[in-house]
C-alpha cells in the first residue's frame, strides 16, 4: 500500500534513525529500542505499510538465529562456564603481559561461537575481581577484553547480531565466511594487543591505587553437567551449519532439545534472552521495508554515485560502514547499508560484517560488549572513561581497518 503522503516513508526513517544517532528524545526515556519501536509503529500508523507488510518485513529466519543462540549462550552461563573460563586464566597474574595475551586469546574465541555480549558480562566481574585482589592496573585488561570480543566475534557468522543478520540475509555460507573473515580478525587482534602493551607498556603491571573491593562477589558455580550439555549443544551447532540444513532451523532444533532439563527452568533460561535485542531487530526490519517502499533508495544511490561514491567499492564500503556504525551503531548502520549490497558479490558482506564489527572498538559507546564492560566494572569501583577508552579504541580500529584493507587488496 503506498504511503499517504509523499515522501511520508523518508522523513519517519530521517527522524528514526536521528533519534537513533542521539540514542534519546528529550523530554522523555526513551532508548534505541523505543525510538526503533515508535518509528515502526508510525510506518504502520501512518499507512506506510500495512500490518500484514510489517510482519512480512520481519525476517523470522534471522530472529529464529538470535534468539536460539541466546538460549545456547544462556545455558552455559547458568551452567557457570564463563566464570570458570574466566578463573582457569587467573594463575598468569603473575605475568601479566602472558595473561594478557591469554585473556584476549579466550574472550575471542569464546566470543566467536557464542555471544560476545554475554562473554563481556560473565568475564568482566571475574576479571576485575581478581585485578583487584591482586592491585594491579585493572585498564589494559578490561579494554583488551573488550577489545578482542569484538574482534574475534567478526570472524563467524554467529559472532554478533550483525553477523547473523548479514549472513542470513545474504545466504552466506557458514565457512566461506569463516574462511575470509578469521584471517583479518586474527590479524586484527595481534595487531590488538601489541598495541595494548606499547600504550601500557609502563603501566600494565603497577600497583593500583583505586578503590579495593569490599564486598563478596557471587556469580555462577560451575556445573559439569551443565556445561557440558551446552558445549555439546555448540559443537552439534556448528557441525549442522556445515550441512544444507538451514541454520535457523539447526539452531532452534539444539535450542528446543536444552529447554528439556530435568534442573534448569525454562523461566531462568528464557529471561536470560535479551528481548529488547530481537525487538531492535523487528522493528529496524519493518523500518528499512517502509523506506523501500519508498523512491528514496534509488535516488540515493544515484546522488552518492555523482558525489564519487560507490558503495560496490569495498574500502568505501568500509570507511562508510564505520562511520555509520559510530553515528547510529552496528546493527541500525548494517541494516541501513543491507539494501545497497549485490547478492553476487559475497565479499561485499564480508567486509561489510568486519568493517562494521571492528567500528566498534573505535568509541566507548561503539558496541553493547564495551558498555557492558564498563558497566560491570563501575559497579566493583573500576571507572573506565570514555579517553581511556579512545586511548586503545582508536588505534585498535584504525590497525583492524588498514588490515581489513589490505585483505581486500590481497
Amino acid at each position: 500500500m503506498p504511503p499517504a503522503y509523499p515522501m511520508l516513508a523518508a522523513t519517519l526513517f530521517i527522524i528514526t534513525y536521528i533519534g537513533i544517532a542521539l540514542g534519546k528524545i528529550p523530554g522523555v526515556t526513551l532508548d534505541r529500542v523505543g525510538i526503533a519501536l515508535l518509528g515502526a509503529i508510525a510506518m504502520v500508523s501512518f499507512g506506510v505499510l500495512t500490518p500484514e507488510e510489517a510482519f512480512r518485513a520481519i525476517d523470522l529466519p534471522t530472529i529464529l538465529l538470535l534468539y536460539s543462540l541466546m538460549i545456547i549462550s544462556a545455558q552455559l552461563r547458568l551452567g557457570g562456564f564463563y566464570a570458570w573460563s574466566a578463573l582457569n586464566i587467573l594463575s598468569l597474574l603473575t605475568r601479566p603481559k602472558r595473561f594478557l595475551l591469554a585473556l584476549m586469546l579466550l574472550s575471542a574465541l569464546l566470543s566467536a561461537f557464542l555471544a560476545n555480549d554475554i562473554v563481556c558480562f560473565a568475564f568482566t566481574p571475574v576479571l576485575a575481581t581478581a585485578l583487584l585482589q591482586a592491585q594491579l592496573n585493572p585498564l589494559p585488561f578490561l579494554l583488551g577484553l573488550a577489545v578482542a570480543s569484538n574482534i574475534g566475534s567478526a570472524a563467524t557468522i554467529i559472532g554478533n547480531p550483525q553477523n547473523m543478520l548479514i549472513g542470513q540475509v545474504g545466504g552466506l555460507d557458514f565457512g566461506a565466511f569463516l574462511l575470509w573473515c578469521g584471517p583479518p580478525s586474527l590479524a586484527a587482534l595481534i595487531s590488538s594487543y601489541g598495541i595494548i602493551l606499547l600504550l601500557y607498556r609502563k603501566r600494565i603491571a603497577i600497583k593500583y591505587s583505586g578503590p579495593q573491593l569490599r564486598t563478596k562477589q557471587n556469580w555462577p558455580a560451575f556445573d559439569r553437567w551443565q556445561t557440558t550439555k551446552g558445549l555439546l549443544a555448540v559443537a552439534a551447532l556448528i557441525v549442522l551449519f556445515f550441512t544444507p540444513l538451514p541454520r535457523e532451523v539447526s539452531a532452534i532444533t539444539i535450542a528446543g532439545i536444552l529447554l528439556c532439563s530435568r534442573r534448569q527452568k525454562t523461566r531462568d533460561i528464557l529471561g536470560l534472552v535479551d528481548w529488547h535485542l530481537i525487538t531492535l531487530f523487528c522493528a529496524l526490519f519493518i523500518i528499512i521495508r517502509g523506506i523501500l517502499n519508498d523512491d528514496l533508495v534509488p535516488h540515493l544511490v544515484v546522488r552518492l554515485a555523482g558525489w564519487g561514491i560507490d558503495l560496490l567499492s569495498l574500502p568505501q564500503l568500509t570507511l562508510i560502514s564505520t562511520v555509520l556504525s559510530n553515528l547510529f551503531s552496528n546493527v541500525p548502520a548494517t541494516m541501513l547499508l543491507l539494501p545497497f549490497l549485490s547478492a553476487d558479490r559475497p565479499e561485499a558482506w564480508y567486509t561489510l560484517a568486519l568493517s562494521s564489527t571492528f567500528a566498534g572498538n573505535l568509541l566507548l559507546l561503539g558496541s553493547i560488549a564495551n558498555l557492558i564492560v564498563a558497566e560491570q566494572a563501575l559497579r566493583l569501583g573500576i571507572r573506565i572513561s570514555l579517553r581511556d577508552h579512545a586511548a586503545i579504541g582508536i588505534p585498535v580500529t584504525i590497525a583492524s581497518l588498514l588490515i581489513l584493507i589490505v585483505w581486500i587488496a590481497l
